[in-house]
């Protein structure tokens, strides 16, 4: 019974720690943001439309924040498939989010799927690896303003 209980609470901790990276991202709170993924993080959206994959928080925090610093954002995932092994999880997150540039730039509408790889650290759940896929996306032309 212990073991079950163990299970459900990382998993719950997971779905959280997901919420968290959602939340935080959005309302561009980026120092507690950054917190959530560990020092050596790989941030991977080259199935997404994006560059080859970034290797460090920091770097990936820059490149994040050059995309998407100043626009409106708004993520949501759905119920995950998570697979825990002691202190290793992946995890699979249907996704959809919304992105808007401001005046004069596009915006789109993304459909996909964030591919996480987690640890715990001193009793904490990071993200290691992000991966970030897509099925779909609804880009919008720029609007005047």
């Amino acid at each position: 019974m212990t073991a079950l209980i163990d299970e459900l609470a990382d998993r719950l901790a997971i779905y959280e720690l997901k919420a968290r990276y959602c939340r935080l991202l959005d309302t561009k709170q980026w120092d507690e943001w950054a917190q959530l993924f560990t020092e050596d993080y790989v941030l991977d959206v080259s199935e997404a439309g994006g560059g080859p994959p970034i290797q460090g928080r920091d770097a990936a925090m820059a490149s994040v924040f050059a995309s998407i610093g100043t626009a409106v954002t708004v993520h949501q995932v759905h119920f995950p498939e998570i697979s825990i092994d002691g202190d290793t999880a992946l995890a699979v997150f249907p996704m959809m989010d919304r992105v808007l540039f401001g005046p004069g730039k596009y915006s789109l509408t993304g459909y996909g799927h964030y591919h996480d790889s987690l640890v715990r650290r001193a009793g904490e759940w990071k993200i290691a690896r992000l991966r970030l896929t897509r099925l779909h996306m609804d880009i919008q032309p720029a609007t005047a303003g």
